[in-house]
This record gives structure tokens, C-alpha cells and sequence, in this order.
């Protein structure tokens, strides 16, 4: 009906015999004209000539479907309709407070995408949770308690993105599929981390002060490139390294394998942080005072807190040194000091990546927070 032109009629048949009825009900319903026919055999027949409004709405295409039709700024009434749909106008604004392609995109989010889609994985089926556990109580309880500050750091980790996912235009798909991955996939790192702090004992460990007030200001950042910066480069970086060093040297294979992937999980969400923020820095040269200021209003912030969870750093060292003669705690506390220099090493080259000079990347990466995260 569309596709017809004006005045031209349409002839509809159907072997219902209260075709004719409903056609002329609805027919004049939607402004239609119609008009009853006769035919050959056993069918019911009307004639609609269709009004002129109905071929003529007016409306808009949303863009394209591709990459090369994303929109530097979607238009609010826009609203849900999927990338490239012809949009009837006239109809709801939305309210969407992420809207400039500029602070969002990256032509690498379809294949981001698509990795972290083929790349799901079942916690029941991954991961051996009959595995033997036969170290000491102390590994043990040092284990649950490095699990306790992984598990509040995944949660800042899922809210951050979810919340950003709240705020951003649909017409942005990939990056909204992107964004709403990665919360799944820290959800599922949360699952995993509890079932197995729980294996052994009763309850998690401590959460300070210190720690959540770190991970408050990532909460309370509200936009959406600093956000990025802070949590996917800054500490999901940082985290990286803490995860593999983890793998490396957690006593259990269960501990090994649920870090690791973790991990795999995490390198992506740092891949997408680095990628839109790099493209973002291309075309906003101030970009980079921003995020250097935003590292420095977090250093000012959390500077009177205590930082890293001591029972955390101590479970770190005994992890590392896998038990508690003078000889192992040495040489788990050089680890742990060499684990510090990993991360600051990470965050340096990630800095560098976008832009920033190699002392400016190095004083950068030097205030961040002693949390990690």
C-alpha cells in the first residue's frame, strides 16, 4: 500500500467469508477508501484505494546500517529504533545522555563485540570445582581474602558499565552490546570468585574503608570518557596484571583457572576502553588534560585513605610465597613489590598509547590509586 500511487487501487483476496466486513471496518478506520468485488472461484475480493496520508508520513532514515552510517549525533527522537530503520516523526523524544559519536565510538567495537559473544563461557563447565584444595589453612584464608577485595572490585567494575549503558543512545549498537557484555562478564567473574572463596569457609573476608572509598570515585564520575579512563584503562589494566600474577602462582587449580578467565574477559574490556579513547583523542586534542586531570582529582581525593587493604597485600605475599617460613615470606614480598612495578609498567605503555609522553605517562601512572583499581 506504501508503494502505491495516488488514486491507484488495490485489489485484496481471502477465502474468509467475513473478509469483505473486517476489510471495510478497517478501511475506514485508517481513512481508507474500499469498495466490495467479485472474482472468479470461491474468494472473497474487496477493492481499497489507499489515502494519502498513509503513503506519504513523513519520516527520516536513522542513519546506516554500517560502521560508515553511525551519526555524530543521533537526534533524540530517534529514540529506540534500530540503526537505519525509517523513523516515523512526530513520535517521543528520548532522553539519552550519551549521544556524541566522538566520546563513544570505535570502529572496533563489531569485532570486539563479536569476540567477547563467541568467547562466553559456563562457570559449571569451565571451571573443575572438585579439584582438590590441600594447602595450608593460612594459604587459604589469605586466598579468601584476596577473593573479597577481587570480588567488590568486579562490582564497581559492573555497575560503572551498566550504568553507562543506561544513559547511551541506541543508536550506537555495538558499543551498547559491548557495554552490556562486559557487565555480564562481571557478573559472572563475581559468581565464580564468591563460589570459590565459599568452597572452604564460611563467609568472605574483610572490605575497608580505604577500598571502597577508592572504588566510590569510579562510581560517582560521570562521564563517560573519564569513566573509561579511570576504570578500563587505569585499573582494569592494572587488574590485568594482578590476574595473571594470580594464575602464575595461586596454589589451587581452581584459583589458577577461574583468574585466568577472568582475565581473558578483562583484556577485552581494556581493548575497548583504549580503542574508543585513542579515536577520541584524535579528534579532541583536549582530551588528555581531562583524563590527567581527572587522575590527579582521584590521587587528591583518596590521599588521606589508607589504600591497599593490608590483609590484602599480605595475602598477596603469602600466595606468592606459598608458605610462611622467613625464607618463603621474602621471597613472596619481592614478588609482590615486582607484581607493583608489573602494573605501574602496564598503565605507562597504555598512557603512551594514548598520547601522553613518557614522563608525563610515568608521574600519570605514579598517582594512581594505591588500591590498584
Amino acid at each position: 500500500m506504501r508503494r502505491a500511487k495516488p488514486g491507484e487501487r488495490i485489489e485484496v483476496a481471502g477465502s474468509h467469508a467475513e473478509l469483505g466486513l473486517h476489510l471495510r471496518v478497517w478501511c475506514r478506520a485508517n481513512g481508507h477508501g474500499f469498495a466490495p468485488a467479485t472474482g472468479l472461484g470461491s474468494d472473497v475480493r474487496g477493492t481499497i484505494t489507499p489515502a494519502l496520508h498513509h503513503i506519504d508520513f513523513p519520516s527520516e532514515r536513522s542513519g546506516g546500517a554500517a560502521a560508515e552510517g553511525v551519526a555524530d549525533r543521533p537526534p533524540p527522537h530517534w529514540g529506540l529504533a534500530g540503526r537505519s530503520a525509517e523513523i516515523e516523526l512526530g513520535g517521543p523524544v528520548f532522553d539519552f545522555g550519551l549521544v556524541e559519536k566522538i566520546e563513544l565510538w570505535t570502529d572496533d567495537a563489531a569485532r570486539l563485540y563479536a569476540r567477547a559473544a563467541a568467547a562466553q563461557w559456563d562457570p559449571e563447565t569451565a571451571i573443575d570445582w572438585a579439584a582438590p584444595i590441600d594447602h595450608d589453612d593460612e594459604i587459604e584464608d589469605a586466598i579468601v581474602q584476596v577473593i573479597t577485595y577481587l570480588i567488590e572490585n568486579e562490582t564497581a567494575a559492573l555497575l560503572v558499565p551498566a550504568r553507562m549503558l543506561s544513559r547511551l543512545h541506541p543508536h550506537f549498537r555495538e558499543v551498547m552490546q559491548l557495554l552490556a557484555i562486559q557487565a555480564a562478564d562481571e557478573a559472572r567473574h563475581i559468581q565464580v570468585f564468591t563460589r570459590r572463596a565459599l568452597l572452604k569457609r564460611p563467609a568472605l573476608g574483610l572490605s575497608t574503608i580505604g577500598g571502597q572509598a577508592s572504588l566510590k570515585t569510579l562510581l560517582d564520575e560521570p562521564d563517560f570518557a573519564l569513566s573509561a579512563f579511570l576504570l578500563s584503562v587505569m585499573g582494569e589494566g592494572s587488574f590485568l596484571v594482578l590476574l595473571d600474577f594470580l594464575q602464575r602462582l595461586a596454589p589451587d587449580a581452581i584459583t589458577r583457572r577461574i583468574t585466568r578467565l577472568a582475565a581473558q574477559d578483562e583484556a577485552r574490556h581494556v581493548a575497548f576502553g583504549l580503542a574508543h579513547l585513542q579515536r577520541h583523542a584524535e579528534g579532541d586534542p583536549a582530551l588528555r588534560a581531562r583524563l590527567a586531570a581527572a587522575t590527579h582529582r582521584r590521587h587528591s581525593a583518596l590521599a588521606e585513605t589508607a589504600g591497599l587493604n593490608a590483609l590484602v597485600f599480605e595475602g598477596l605475599t603469602l600466595i606468592a610465597a606459598g608458605g610462611v617460613s622467613p625464607g618463603q615470606i621474602g621471597a613472596g614480598f619481592a614478588q609482590v613489590m615486582q607484581l607493583q612495578a608489573d602494573m605501574h609498567a602496564a598503565r605507562r605503555l597504555s598512557l603512551m598509547r594514548l598520547g601522553f609522553s613518557e614522563i608525563e605517562a610515568d608521574a600519570l601512572s605514579s598517582l594512581h590509586t594505591r588500591n590498584f583499581m
